[in-house]
């Protein structure tokens, strides 16, 4: 894929998730690519200089013929993560039972407010660099995203992601249904599909995704989320790069614990909205 001095770039780009080191003899080289790819967290292995021979009581792992040593693996929350997959799973099947007779209602007033479909999707990236289709309620006209591009130069942003207050594209019934986030509601069903979860970083268009810089890539490391802590902690504040601390130090500190508070912090901001 490259060369040493490209492995850091690789890893994100590509979401590479194990190295395996194969340079007998080269221990600077060895090093170095082990000190990359601990700092960006992959699993590291390495193919140890043996005399040939089958050495069946070596314990090392074997891949084919080759056997490797492992120097480094990166700990995974399993247990956690699969509470969280319920969790996910529940809880979204739950609130669309719930919330669907309130979402009938505004798909109605949609259809009436504005020509159109009800439901808006469009392609976003997720989990290591998947695609995968995001749904909505649509809140804007239907040809916003060819308006786009004509609008950039007013974005309000401080990074690659767009967004403008008093966005003309917004339709009426839109700038409410954005106001108390009930555009996100049919997300649930991103949910229940396992593109989403519930907690996580926002997923971003993929135009927005081809401005990333070398060091956003670490935010496609998990599942994107419905909220998540930027969303009940800065959601009105411009920069990018506070945006992606945020989504960082929620990746680097995540706890099922975390998951909770933040949903709860969803419904005090919803019933308090400071804009979106």
């Amino acid at each position: 894929l490259g060369r040493i001095a490209d492995l850091e770039w690789l890893a994100r780009a590509e979401f590479i998730d194990e190295v395996i080191l194969a340079l007998p003899g080269e221990l600077s080289k060895a090093r170095e690519a082990a000190e990359v790819a601990f700092r960006n967290h992959l699993d590291i292995r390495a193919v140890p200089d043996l005399p040939p021979g089958p050495w069946p009581d070596s314990g090392l792992d074997r891949i084919g013929e080759v056997p490797v040593v492992t120097l480094h693996r990166e700990l995974l929350p399993c247990a956690g993560l699969f509470l969280k997959h319920l969790l996910d799973v529940g809880a979204a099947a739950l609130c669309l039972g719930i919330v669907s007779p309130l979402m009938a209602i505004i798909a109605l007033l949609i259809r009436m407010d504005s020509p159109g479909p009800v439901i808006y999707s469009a392609e976003r990236i997720g989990a290591e660099g998947r695609r995968f289709r995001c749904y909505k309620f649509r809140s804007m006209v239907t040809d916003a995203a060819q308006l786009k591009e004509d609008l950039r130069a007013k974005n309000e942003r401080l990074g690659p992601i767009f967004k403008i207050d008093n966005d003309p594209r917004i339709t009426r019934i839109g700038r409410i249904i954005r106001r108390y986030s009930l555009d996100e509601l049919p997300q649930l069903w991103n949910v229940l599909c396992g593109d989403m979860s519930l907690v996580g970083p926002r997923p971003h268009p993929i135009d927005d995704v081809n401005r990333y810089e070398l060091h956003h890539y670490r935010r496609l490391d998990v599942k994107p989320g419905i909220t998540g802590l930027w969303q009940v902690t800065a959601r009105d504040c411009p920069s990018f790069e506070l945006n992606m601390h945020l989504d960082l130090t929620y990746i680097e500190n995540w706890n099922l614990g975390l998951d909770l508070r933040i949903l709860a912090s969803t419904v005090r901001v919803l019933f308090a909205p400071e804009g979106v």
